[in-house]
C-alpha cells in the first residue's frame, strides 16, 4: 500500500503516511534503460566500421537520454508526501508537493468530519476532512481501491481518537 499507519513505539499517537505509488522502482529502471540501450544498439553491430554508424548512433542515444530524462521526471513529480498526525487533541495534516510549497492544516480532533465522496469530485471515492473552517483532501493519488481502504481506516481513528479518554 502507498499509505502506512507508523504506530511505532517512539510516537505516542500513529502517523498516517501517504505516498503515491511506484510501479517502477529504480532496478526496474536501471534495467530498462540497459534494455532501451541494448536494443537501440543492436542494429548499430551491423554497422560497425562504416559511416552509417555515426549517422545513426546520435539518434538513438537521444532515444535513451529522452528515455532517462522522462523517467527521471516521473519519479520527481511524485516525489509527493502527506503525513496525518495527532498530537494532543490536534490534528495536522502536512502536504508536501513535489513543486512548491508545504500546506498545513490543522484542527481539534473532535470537530473533525471525514468525508468520502463518490461521485462529483475531481476523482471516484474522494476523501476530505472537513474542520477548523476548512475543507482539505487526503490521498487524491491513491488509486480508487485505496482510497476505497483508507476513508473507514480513518474513519475508525477518527473515532477511537475523539472519543473522550475515561
Amino acid at each position: 500500500m502507498p499509505y502506512r499507519w507508523d504506530t511505532s513505539a517512539s510516537t505516542d499517537q500513529p502517523v498516517l503516511s501517504l505516498r503515491p505509488h511506484r510501479s517502477l522502482p529504480r532496478r526496474g529502471f536501471a534495467a530498462m534503460i540497459l534494455f532501451a540501450f541494448t536494443m537501440g544498439t543492436l542494429p548499430l553491430y551491423g554497422l560497425l566500421g562504416t559511416v552509417f554508424l555515426w549517422g545513426l548512433l546520435p539518434f538513438i542515444l537521444l532515444m535513451v537520454a529522452g528515455l532517462w530524462w522522462g523517467l527521471e521526471r516521473s519519479y520527481k513529480d511524485g516525489d509527493i508526501l502527506e503525513e496525518l498526525t495527532l498530537q494532543d487533541d490536534t490534528l495536522r495534516l502536512s502536504h508536501k508537493p513535489a513543486r512548491g510549497q508545504s500546506q498545513q492544516w490543522e484542527c481539534n480532533i473532535y470537530w473533525v468530519q471525514v468525508r468520502s465522496h463518490a461521485h462529483g469530485g475531481p476523482v471516484p471515492y474522494y476523501i476530505t476532512l472537513t474542520g477548523n473552517g476548512r475543507t482539505v483532501e487526503i490521498g487524491r493519488f491513491l488509486s480508487e481501491e485505496e482510497r476505497q481502504t483508507l476513508y473507514p481506516e480513518l474513519e475508525a481513528f477518527l473515532r477511537e481518537n475523539a472519543a473522550p479518554q475515561r
